[in-house]
């Protein structure tokens, strides 16, 4: 498995979005990490949890939707806790690298900073 060194690292070339749409994607995740990712936490190298504001359940569940559809290995949950809504992705070991460059992604768009 290859990641595509456009968009920041983290498309795989496993990905079946059109090479087209992918910069359009990915500025969705970026726009939806900076509006509504709080926090984040690596709890196991295959899974990331992203604490949302509580009005970004709708959109975390659209782009979970249409991100699933595109690159299958991806598993999102989101799950309601008394902080805010926790998305979690996870991917099969394999993926690992995908993840990473994922996490990095959040961490680069919001600043590292956790609200």
């Amino acid at each position: 498995m290859t990641i595509s060194p456009a968009h920041e690292g983290w498309v795989p070339d496993a990905c079946t979005l059109p090479t087209v749409a992918q910069p359009i994607r990915v500025a969705e995740f970026d726009r939806f990490f900076t509006d509504a990712v709080r926090r984040s936490h690596r709890p196991t190298p295959t899974r990331l949890e992203l604490l949302l504001d509580a009005g970004a359940e709708n959109t975390a569940r659209d782009l979970a939707a249409r991100e699933t559809s595109c690159c299958s290995f991806f598993t999102f949950g989101i799950e309601p806790t008394d902080t805010g809504p926790v998305m979690s992705i996870e991917v099969p070991a394999t993926y690992t690298a995908v993840l990473d460059a994922l996490a990095a992604r959040v961490d680069t768009v919001t600043g590292g900073h956790q609200r």
